[in-house]
């Protein structure tokens, strides 16, 4: 057999394993709330090809290829465990089961990596919290997206309820035409499954859940519990109120947290996912997911802290354009931001600098930041530049950020990537806060600078999900354990 031969049957192999691995995961997914992770990415409602993808990009950030031979044992070890609600990834469980020295089978092995998942330690099963969008724009959007995604058996987020502006009446096909964007978005492709629109009951349905669409222009308008709604989580994405008491409004009858997708003012706790959640209280009912670029350059920013000390940074974020810009030159009450968006490179502030003592205050560190907004609708980079309280070296920042992206808290936060070549639109669909590129990375003595790369849109409507997970209730644990 030739070379060339072989290749081919190997990889015909492979796709026939990752064919009999879709039917196990979607079934652990719908019937036990269980998501299958490979290196903290997601399995459910993959493709064939994309699992062998996602088991190839190992090789960038663990140093050996993970095959899907090697994996499908530990997937089938899970099928024959009483596992209750949780995220299991197996290529944690197949990296680690290589180094570990007790001679067990792997089913034995599983059995006790995942034990905090099972039998009398498992979580139950609920009933399920309901979510209404307050806002439908490109965050909005997103976010419906992933809350539709992540439906799975219905007892984790359901999305109920979609609030735009019309009060007084929506204009012809207002419904229809907000369906269509929901259905095909220009950057982020196809929405993965169907969806219908009702217009007799101004409902859209995706993927089999039913969204009520409400026309209102003020929070007073709505009750929410004349739609069935309780207890809701709602997600404010218009960013017209941002203090306290603007986000109180929404505290109506039927919704028990607001949650703001900018920056909050004033006493508003911002939170970044996997740095600061855990700080949150049980009764705080108005949150902040702060900014994209927070989102991006805190977990990166903690895990040089804890490892070599901050003493002080500066962040320039080269950040693709948003809708708040004009498309032609056109007045703009911001300086700059007036001035066309797709044909200039724009000089603007950023709040992200300033709003990371709130997300991190144990960083005794002065960090700055500034601005420019480019000519690409989405995935910017934040370039920190770090004076850190120890000399070191390039070999030692880097290996510390891939373990970091591979086994720490904060490896759903932090990407690593080592490919050369490596441009803006390859992350457009990260689900990370930020991606390491190694590449770029320079350290000298005392001196690091870090290119961060990060998908404002998505990686940030990522984040923004799990903040929601985690205060409704529904984040269930990871397996095995990251490591501290």
């Amino acid at each position: 057999m030739t070379v060339i031969e072989d290749s081919f049957t190997n990889w015909k192999n492979r796709e026939e394993i990752a064919e009999s691995m879709i039917p196990i995961i979607g079934k652990l997914h719908r019937e036990r709330d269980v998501t299958v992770l490979l290196h903290s990415r997601s399995l459910v409602n993959k493709s064939v090809v994309s699992i062998l993808k996602t088991h190839r990009f190992a090789r960038q950030i663990a140093g050996e290829e993970l095959t899907v031979t090697e994996t499908m044992p530990f997937l089938k070890a899970l099928t024959t465990l009483d596992l209750g609600p949780s995220q299991i990834d197996i290529g944690m469980l197949a990296a680690t089961y290589r180094g570990d020295e007790r001679g067990l089978s792997i089913e034995e092995f599983t059995a006790d990596a995942v034990a905090g998942a099972t039998g009398a330690n498992k979580i139950e099963r609920g009933e399920g919290r309901d979510v209404v969008l307050y806002g439908f724009g490109r965050i909005g959007r997103l976010v419906a997206r992933l809350l539709i995604e992540k439906s799975g058996s219905g007892n984790g987020l359901r999305l109920r309820a979609i609030v735009v502006r019309g009060g007084g009446g929506r204009a012809p096909e207002d419904l229809v035409k907000r369906a269509s964007l929901l259905r095909r978005d220009s950057i982020h492709g196809q929405f993965q499954g169907t969806i219908t629109v009702d217009e007799a009951s101004s409902t859209i349905v995706a993927n089999g859940n039913a969204i009520k669409v409400i026309y209102a222009n003020d929070p007073s308008e709505i009750d929410y519990t004349a739609y069935g709604i309780k207890n809701a989580i709602l997600i404010d994405n218009t960013g017209k109120w941002r203090d306290r008491e603007g986000l109180s409004q929404h505290l109506r009858p039927g919704i028990d947290k607001v949650v703001l997708t900018a920056p909050g003012k004033g006493d508003v706790p911002n939170i970044v996912h996997g740095v600061n959640h855990d700080s949150l209280k049980p009764d705080e009912r108005v949150l902040s997911c702060a900014s994209c670029t927070t989102n991006a350059i805190v977990p990166p920013l903690k895990a040089m802290d804890d490892e070599f000390g901050v003493v002080r940074g500066h962040v320039e974020t080269v950040h693709s354009f948003t809708n708040d810009q004009n498309l032609l030159d056109n007045y703009h009450k911001a300086d700059r931001r007036g001035r066309s968006a797709p044909l200039n490179m724009v000089i603007t502030e950023t709040g992200a600098a300033s709003a990371v003592a709130k997300a991190l205050p144990g960083l005794n560190a002065r960090i700055t930041g500034s601005s420019i907004r480019v000519p690409v609708p989405d995935v910017s980079i934040a370039i920190l530049n770090l004076q850190l309280a120890r000399g070191t070296t390039r070999e030692e920042v880097l290996d510390h950020l891939r373990k970091v992206s591979l086994e720490s808290p904060l490896k759903r936060q932090i990407d690593f990537i080592t490919a050369p070549d490596a441009v803006s639109s390859d992350f457009i669909g990260s689900r990370h806060a930020s991606i390491v590129d190694a590449g770029a990375t320079k350290v000298e003595g005392d001196n690091a600078i870090l290119y961060l790369w990060y998908d404002n849109e998505f990686g940030y409507s990522c984040q923004v999900i799990r903040v929601v997970q985690h205060v409704s209730g529904v984040e269930y644990p990871t397996f095995p354990a990251p490591l501290v």
